[in-house]
């Protein structure tokens, strides 16, 4: 079982150390933190803040206008399923509903194991692999029932374990 990364308060500081004072750093600061422990940890915004001479909530608006940023720790897996037209036109809406049955989790659920994160996109910009999703930074497009099974086995899904419809 996988869980997210106990904070290292020395690492964290580090990391905010070599950006100190440095206002225009905060988005690369954070994406260092989210790739240092996976996500950025609730209390490092004030010291974040502190450190680059911003108010916490300036740090907390970044963190909750960038999708690619989170507060909540994601699984070692982060399923992104393709929303857009082309994908919905071609199938997405029963891509999406298999996700979520195979998976056993909603739309923004991380798995109790932390091997899984499902997520939801708009547009993946993949829109001749329709329907796409994306595992990490790995795209798989022109999806069917069986290629999603089998994209889930790769990655360590068991097909047995639906838990959810």
């Amino acid at each position: 079982m996988t869980k997210p990364k106990e904070i290292d308060w020395e690492r964290l500081e580090a990391i905010i150390d070599k950006n100190r004072g440095e206002t225009w750093a905060l988005i690369p600061l954070l994406q260092d933190i989210q790739e240092t422990f996976g996500y950025i940890p609730e209390e490092s915004i004030e010291p974040i803040a502190e450190a680059l001479s911003l108010f916490p909530s300036q740090v907390q608006g970044v963190i909750s206008f960038y999708a690619g940023l989170s507060l909540k720790p994601k699984g070692k897996y982060v399923i992104r399923v393709c929303r857009g037209t082309a994908c919905h036109v071609k199938g997405g809406r029963s891509i999406l509903r298999l996700m979520k049955k195979q998976l056993g989790l909603n739309e923004g659920e991380t798995s109790p194991d932390y091997q899984f994160t499902f997520e939801t996109v708009a547009c993946l910009g993949t829109c001749f692999l329709a329907p796409a999703m994306m595992v990490n930074s790995t795209y798989f497009g022109k999806l069917s029932p069986p290629k999603v099974t089998t994209v889930l086995t790769q990655y360590g899904k068991d097909k047995g374990e639906d838990k959810k419809a």
